[in-house]
């Protein structure tokens, strides 16, 4: 059974503004064909950053929120992975990342979708959808391809690559009609894509001192090709303003539209514009959270002034949980980006992979409603083959589970299984409310990334008891205090059996 609670109860939203989403739509050509699709993508944002999951935030996000009272809010949404790429893969896949990779794309990298590979997009211009990609792609190019002969193939220098060329393996080749980015805000090339080609090429190389400062921590840039002048600040409002010129061009079309709208933000370099400082109490990463919501409520306008919004569902969702300097933030602010889990990007506790998820789908999902269901991003891409009346070819999205008819209220939710990995051999398996981390920590990476001894301490945390996996119960222990592995022998054998089932196969419930 799905959990209903009215979200104006939870964070006092009535007052605010509400998107009409279930009146008769506004166009009858649009009433007679498939809803718009939006999906709000964002990078690095934890699920207690958001007042609506966590009422400690300090950081208002009323557009959020407004979206959420026309839509239905999951408290128990998950990324595939805890990392960027990954997730990304998963999403437009149906497919878990750790079949085929665990790593990012890195500064250069190849694509790491396999030749012919179903994507969503792909998927849904079958069925007649125009298709868009604004923002972080980070799922790789072909760039060698546009590489001057004779080039050494680690050097990357502005000269190393005739940019007059198109760049294949991008976007265009995954289904979509057409890309606007910069590919990855911390990476080269450090240039606007459109399509498949650089409008402006690069002609030097990137130099964070010729850059505004930085709010909070470091630019974390690799090495690479620059367009002289280019400007990381302007990501937000350029990438925004072609997202409603996108939308506002749909008005009239004849044909439903998908918009794949992929933040860089509140991920590192945390760079919120002027006009938004200090409208968060949780310094410039809560404002960079503060201006990712300001231009989600510009896409967002753009589809109720143009007469859309009755007739789109959007799909908000980040790819994984806050970076570690969440935890020097909550020190000085007292804001823990990942409430009330444990854990953060990276990581295969909660916090690296629970995220916020929410869904508004005019006449089909309870405006104002929250559900504990589990739910995967990876699901989306089964829901709407079902909408759209796609046939999946066998051996594609096979991770992924329809939710349409728990949508609808007719079901119950159809996932209770979940497998979560960050990195090679350190995996957890959830089923029901039990987790399984196989693993000797739920933490990822060096001492950097493990908790300062004062946050444990702030939070009621022990040191680790040293047992080569760890067992919770999340309906009695949601912040994984408590290790009840050695209680439960029999629970940790048949999890490790079901977790080693599913990656040798698929999950049980898949068939549903």
């Amino acid at each position: 059974m799905r959990k209903y609670t009215p979200i104006s109860l939870l964070v006092g939203v009535a007052a605010l503004p509400l998107i009409s989403c279930c009146a008769v739509p506004k166009h009858t050509a649009q009433a007679e064909r498939l809803p718009n699709i939006l999906i709000l993508y964002v990078d690095d944002m934890g699920f207690g950053d958001m007042q609506l999951n966590n009422p400690a935030s300090k950081i208002p996000t009323p557009n959020l929120d407004r979206l959420a009272a026309t839509g239905m809010n999951f408290t128990d949404g998950h990324s595939s992975s805890a990392i960027c790429t990954p997730s990304r893969y998963a999403l437009l896949t149906g497919r878990h990342h750790w079949r085929d990779f665990h790593g990012i794309v890195n500064s250069f990298g190849k694509p790491v979708f396999k030749e012919g590979q179903l994507t969503m997009p792909q998927m849904l211009r079958e069925k007649g959808y125009a298709t868009a990609c604004i923002g972080k792609w980070h799922l790789g190019w072909d760039w060698d391809a546009i590489r001057k002969p004779g080039t050494p193939q680690n050097s990357v220098h502005y000269n190393d690559f005739d940019w007059s060329q198109p760049v294949p393996g991008g976007p265009l080749d995954r289904g979509f009609d057409h890309y606007f980015g910069d590919t990855v805000i911390n990476f080269p090339p450090y240039a606007w894509i459109e399509d498949d080609r650089l409008p402006v090429a690069p002609d030097t190389m990137m130099d964070t001192d010729l850059w505004k400062p930085i709010k909070e921590g470091q630019w974390e840039c690799r090495r690479g090709p620059m367009v002289t002048g280019w400007d990381p600040y302007e990501n937000i409002p350029e990438t925004t303003r072609r997202g409603v010129e996108y939308i506002r061009a749909q008005k009239d079309a004849d044909q439903p539209f998908f918009l794949y709208f992929s933040y860089p933000s509140p991920h590192a370099p945390i760079i919120p514009n002027d006009a938004f400082d200090g409208k968060s109490g949780a310094g410039p990463y809560g404002d960079f959270v503060y201006e990712t919501d300001h231009s989600i409520g510009q896409l967002l306008d753009a589809l109720e002034e143009t007469g859309q919004a009755d007739h789109t569902i959007v799909v908000f969702s980040s790819d994984n949980g806050a970076e570690y300097y969440a935890y020097e933030r909550d020190a000085k602010y007292d804001h823990w980006s990942s409430a009330p889990f444990r854990g953060l990007k990276r990581d295969i506790y909660e916090g690296g992979h629970h995220v916020p998820f929410i869904i508004r789908w005019p006449g089909v999902t309870q405006p104002g409603s929250e559900s504990d269901a589990l739910i995967a991003q990876l699901d989306l891409m089964a829901t709407f083959a079902a909408l759209v009346g796609a046939e999946i070819p066998a051996g594609e999205a096979i991770d992924a589970i329809n939710h349409l008819p728990y949508l609808k209220g007719e079901s119950a939710a159809p996932r209770t299984q979940m497998v979560h990995n960050t990195r090679q051999n350190h995996y957890a398996i959830r089923d029901g409310d039990w987790v399984l981390i196989d693993a000797e920590s739920g933490i990822v990476g060096g001492p950097s990334r493990h908790p300062p001894a004062a946050w444990m301490e702030k939070h009621g945390y022990a040191s680790d008891d040293g047992h080569p996996v760890k067992l919770y119960n999340l309906k009695e222990d949601i912040g994984q205090r408590h290790n009840l592995a050695a209680e439960h022998p029999d629970r940790v054998a048949d999890m490790q059996a079901l977790l080693q089932q599913i990656r040798q196969s698929r999950y049980p419930e898949r068939g549903r």
